[in-house]
C-alpha cells in the first residue's frame, strides 16, 4: 500500500507517520509513504517503510498531479490554513483551503481506474449558532467564519466526488486538538492548549476568554486514532453522508485549569494570565460546545475518557511521563 500525507510537517502529520510505523497500523503492509508540506517534511530514522518528501504549495498548478504519480491508495488530507489565518487572509484562505482541495480532487478524477480512500480533516467550525444543548449528527452546517465556510465547501465536494465514484472520501470533523505540543500556532483555539502546555513547562500562558467558555476537545492520540480508523472503515455504511462528528470531551476553560491545578499544583495554575480579547472571545463563542457523535461511535471511533486523560496524554507523550512539580510549585 502507498500512502500520501498532505500537511505532513505539521504536528498531526508527524504523529500520524509515527503511528503508521507501528505494526498493523492499517491492517496491511505499507510499501511507501509520500510526505508533502510547505516545508520539506523530515521523517525520523528507522521507519519500517521508505518515504519520499516533497515541499511546496500543494495548491499550485501541477503539484497534485506530481504527488499522485504513484497512485497512492490512501490520501490523508491534513493541509490547510488554520482558522485565524483564514479569517485574516481571506483570499489566501480560499486559495489554499478550497481551491487547493478542488485541484487535488480534479487530479484524482483525471486518472483512469483510480479511486483512492481520501481522509479529510474538517472542523467543528462548519457549525454556527444558535446551538442546541447537544449537537447531533443531523444538525445544520451554518458556519460563522471564513475557515468554517471553506471546510464546509470541501466537505460537500468530497460527498459529491464520492457519489460520482471519483474518490472514496471520509470526512472527520475533529474536535479542537489539545494539548498540542510545541509553540502556539495561528489557530484561534490555540489557547486551549497553551493554558496547559505552557504552565507544565514552567512558562506563562495567556488566556483571552472567560473561564466559563466551554469547548469540545480531543487529544492528538485520539485524533490519530480517528484518521487510521477512517482509512479502514467500510464506507458503504456511510452512504451519501461522508462527514462524521468525532468523539470528544466537553469541558470549560475553568475545568481545564482545575485539572491542571490537581495535576501540577497551584503554582502551575498561577502561570495563567488573563488577558481578555473581544475578537477571539466572539469567534470562539460562536463555536459548538457539546456533541452526540452517534454515527461515529457506532462505526467504532473511540475518543478520550475525560480531560484528565487528555492532560495525561500530553505528559506521557511530550514530557516523558513526568512533570517537575517543584518547578511549577
Amino acid at each position: 500500500m502507498k500512502i500520501l500525507i498532505l500537511g505532513a510537517a505539521g504536528m498531526i502529520g508527524r504523529k500520524l507517520l509515527d503511528r503508521l510505523a507501528l505494526p498493523h497500523a492499517l491492517g496491511t503492509p505499507i510499501d511507501e509513504v509520500l510526505l508533502h508540506d510547505l516545508v520539506e517534511p523530515a521523517p525520523p530514522a528507522g521507519l519500517p517503510f521508505p518515504t519520499r518528501s516533497f515541499s511546496g504549495d500543494y495548491a499550485a498548478p501541477g503539484v497534485a498531479e506530481r504527488l499522485l504519480e504513484t497512485r497512492p491508495e490512501v490520501i490523508f488530507h491534513l493541509a490547510s490554513i488554520v482558522s485565524g489565518d483564514a479569517e485574516a487572509r481571506f483570499e489566501e484562505g480560499y486559495r489554499v483551503n478550497l481551491d487547493g482541495s478542488r485541484m487535488l480532487f480534479e487530479a484524482i478524477r483525471s486518472l483512469p481506474d483510480y479511486r483512492p480512500r481520501l481522509v479529510y480533516t474538517s472542523s467543528l467550525a462548519v457549525f454556527g449558532p444558535p446551538y442546541p444543548a447537544e449537537i447531533d449528527d443531523d444538525f445544520l452546517c451554518a458556519p460563522a467564519s471564513s475557515y468554517g465556510v471553506q471546510k464546509a465547501m470541501v466537505e460537500l465536494l468530497i460527498a459529491d466526488y464520492s457519489r460520482k465514484s471519483f474518490l472514496d472520501g471520509v470526512v472527520i470533523r475533529l474536535p479542537t486538538i489539545c494539548v498540542r505540543p510545541g509553540r502556539p500556532n495561528a489557530a484561534l483555539s490555540s489557547f486551549f492548549s497553551g493554558i496547559i502546555r505552557e504552565p507544565l513547562n514552567g512558562l506563562e500562558a495567556i488566556l483571552p476568554v472567560e473561564d466559563k467558555v466551554r469547548h469540545w476537545l480531543a487529544s492528538p492520540r485520539a485524533a490519530i486514532g480517528y484518521l487510521l480508523h477512517a482509512a479502514t472503515i467500510d464506507t458503504a455504511s456511510l452512504g451519501a453522508r461522508r462527514s462524521l462528528n468525532m468523539p470528544g470531551v466537553s469541558v470549560t476553560v475553568g475545568e481545564q485549569i482545575e485539572a491542571l491545578r490537581r495535576f501540577a499544583g497551584a503554582g502551575a495554575a498561577a502561570l495563567i494570565r488573563r488577558q481578555p480579547d473581544p475578537v477571539i472571545s466572539a469567534i470562539v463563542g460562536s463555536w459548538p460546545q457539546r456533541f452526540a457523535p452517534v454515527r461515529a461511535l457506532g462505526l467504532g471511533f473511540a475518543g478520550d475518557a475525560d480531560f484528565d486523560a487528555i492532560l495525561r496524554t500530553y505528559v506521557d507523550e511530550e514530557l516523558n511521563g513526568r512533570v517537575d512539580l517543584q518547578r511549577t510549585a
